[in-house]
């Protein structure tokens, strides 16, 4: 080994005493079970049921109460423990305004300070004393560590631990220490969040999922496509940017825009009010709780159609200066007949309905009016100058990534494009053609190349951002065209119709993911791949386990507009020392729900794969690491300490 590096190394471990310990300490780590891995997969801005998910560890919470309490409580007791694990501000709350007096109060924190700490030490069975430090509520360290390790046999020491409890309640630090163990408890759980892509759009809270996120102790992302377009928007595309705004107007969510990152509307607004008037096609779908007036929802509907008229046009040179993109059938305005109101596609003439064009030039249709190229540079100045957005978009970028290899299985969101044979699809990116990982790898260099150079806005990098988001061969698309503009304008519904990658049907076979697997060095008798993107549609019959359980579908409906045609809200899977569990989520309600009734979103728990012995830190990612420091620090040994 490099004796520079040896001599580096020694300045950290300066003594033979602290290199032996140090060896001692990741040899012992090395052996303890591997922590529970917990995916979830198209969040779509839906923050309350996903941040319930994630506090209630896809149901761990819940079976560690039970397994610790069932034989002395009743279901009634269990569920409202683990409401107050759940949402510990709450319940505390509801609690005291259910106990008549101070000492029925009293007499509860003590009690329910001792069960969080049994709760705690069951929970942190597989971890160091260091890891469980570093979880505990930092203001009360010193007094959970007394409290968790007695060891006074003799009950010499049990007025000075009544005493730590008296003082706890007596001077008010109760509600802080239940809240503070309830989030441990919440934190021991899991080990390690993956986030299986589309983080963005539909649903209405992205941004309080990013803050989740940032501020959860450990976590990845492997970018979805609608996470691509908001990265897109901000790396400079003015097509991702329109798209984002459109499917926001469509969703009833321009708040997210204007209200959480600060984007001003308004000179969009002015261009849509000029020019559009109301457009069934393109009234925004509601969300329940919206309150609105009918001239907001007015409001919105042109300006939905302003900005899809001006994605339109975008699309076109991009199109027209990449043919290797393969899209030149989708240069749809160029292919109207404005003076009949009808179009050309596939041979075949349709009726336009609901035309919004009053600002197309039918000779140079992808041509910009000045108003709308005035629109998007003051829409895109904006979007690179929000701060919370940039702190959003920073985050996905340092978290993110197009796939990821992770303790022996291949984690993606859409797919891996095939041909119908199941060879790897090739596409042709200017001289030079990509398949399988490769495709992929080439991707995520150009999409790290746009992010990184946002003040070029019609290079290859940033034009491939878009193509990720909407082309044939992305692995985030996955079909072979996208048809908004169908769906938008033609009534006759055999034209919505978007073909899938051969990847969705072959994936039901094992050799397939098996050649998959093998694609991306992994070893195919012990891989699995997870992946997201299509909602499994549960109420039809369909499985989310496929190919003899080598593949695994974690997307079922977080969001809403989904969850009629998926028959549940979602899927998330959990992988522990002792294997995989699937676990189906019934529609989650409301948070006063599970605190008054005690009624959870759990569903039916399904094992995917049972490891056959008990599978340990140093056979993970994180053990790898540790061995190669273990082995860093014995041949630091051998160099410094033992000559």
């Amino acid at each position: 080994m490099d004796a520079q590096f040896l001599d580096l190394l020694a300045q950290h471990y300066d003594t033979e005493d602290k290199v032996v310990t140090e060896i001692i300490n990741l040899e012992a780590i090395s052996n303890l079970p591997k922590g529970t891995e917990h995916f979830v997969s198209d969040l779509h801005g839906e923050f309350q049921a996903f941040q319930h998910v994630l506090r209630n560890g896809s149901g761990t919470v819940k079976e560690k109460i039970k397994a610790l309490f069932r034989a002395v409580w009743t279901e009634h007791e269990i569920n409202s423990f683990t409401a107050l694990v759940y949402y510990p501000e709450e319940k505390i709350q509801l609690v005291k305004a259910d106990l008549c007096n101070k000492q029925a109060l009293n007499q509860w924190y003590r009690q329910t300070i001792e069960q969080m700490l049994m709760l705690i030490s069951f929970a942190s069975s597989k971890y160091t004393r260091a890891k469980l430090r570093k979880a505990l509520p930092e203001q009360f360290v010193y007094i959970v560590e007394e409290l968790l390790y007695k060891t006074d046999s003799t009950n010499n020491k049990d007025p000075y631990y009544e005493e730590i409890y008296r003082q706890i309640i007596s001077l008010g630090q109760a509600d802080k220490l239940i809240i503070g163990l309830a989030y441990t408890t919440q934190r021991l759980v899991v080990d390690h969040l993956h986030v299986v892509g589309d983080i963005y759009d539909r649903g209405p809270e992205p941004d309080k999922i990013m803050d989740t996120l940032i501020n959860y102790h450990s976590v990845d992302i492997q970018w979805g496509n609608h996470d691509v377009l908001w990265i897109g928007a901000y790396a400079g595309s003015l097509v991702c940017l329109a798209n984002i705004i459109r499917i926001c107007a469509r969703y009833d969510n321009l708040d997210i825009i204007e209200d959480v990152y600060g984007i001003n509307l308004r000179p969009l607004l002015n261009l849509a009010e000029k020019y559009y008037s109301d457009n069934p096609a393109f009234r925004p779908k509601l969300q329940t709780d919206h309150n609105g007036s009918e001239q907001e929802i007015l409001q919105i509907t042109k300006i939905h159609q302003a900005i899809a008229v001006i994605q339109f046009k975008l699309e076109i040179p991009i199109i027209k200066r990449r043919p290797y993109f393969n899209m030149s059938h989708r240069l749809l305005i160029e292919q109207i007949d404005y003076d009949n109101n009808e179009i050309n596609m596939g041979g075949k003439t349709y009726p336009l309905a609901n035309a919004c064009f009053a600002t197309v030039n039918p000779q140079q249709p992808e041509e910009l009016l000045e108003e709308e190229r005035q629109v998007m540079e003051k829409l895109l100045f904006s979007v690179q100058h929000s701060e919370k957005l940039a702190r959003h978009m920073n985050f996905l970028m340092k978290k993110g990534s197009l796939y990821l290899r992770y303790n022996g299985n291949l984690l993606f969101h859409g797919c891996i494009p095939l041909d119908e044979d199941g060879n790897m699809e090739e596409m042709r990116i200017e001289d030079k053609t990509y398949s399988g990982r490769q495709l992929l790898d080439v991707f995520e260099y150009y999409l790290r190349y746009a992010f990184a150079h946002p003040e070029e806005t019609d290079d290859l990098a940033t034009d491939m951002v878009w193509y990720i988001w909407t082309g044939e061969c992305s692995s985030l698309f996955g079909k072979r065209e996208m048809t908004t503009f169908e769906r938008y304008f033609i009534q006759d519904k055999e034209t919505y119709k978007e073909r899938k990658n051969p990847y969705y049907h072959l994936r039901e076979k094992e050799e397939t993911c098996r050649n998959i697997l093998m694609e991306f060095d992994m070893n195919p008798d012990h891989g699995h791949i997870i992946n997201g993107h299509t909602p499994v549609k549960e109420i039809r019959g369909e499985s989310p386990v496929k190919a003899n359980g080598k593949l695994v579908v974690i997307d079922g409906g977080f969001s809403k507009a989904y969850q009629s045609t998926t028959g549940i809200a979602g899927y998330t899977l959990l992988y522990n020392s002792f294997g995989m569990q699937l676990v189906a989520h019934q529609k989650f309600i409301s948070k006063e729900d599970v605190l008054c009734n005690g009624t959870d979103v759990l569903s039916v728990k399904r094992l995917v794969d049972k490891e056959l012995a008990r599978k340990l830190v140093r056979e993970t990612n994180v053990g790898e690491k540790l061995l190669q420091k273990i082995d860093n620090l014995k041949n630091l040994l051998e160099y410094r300490y033992m000559k």
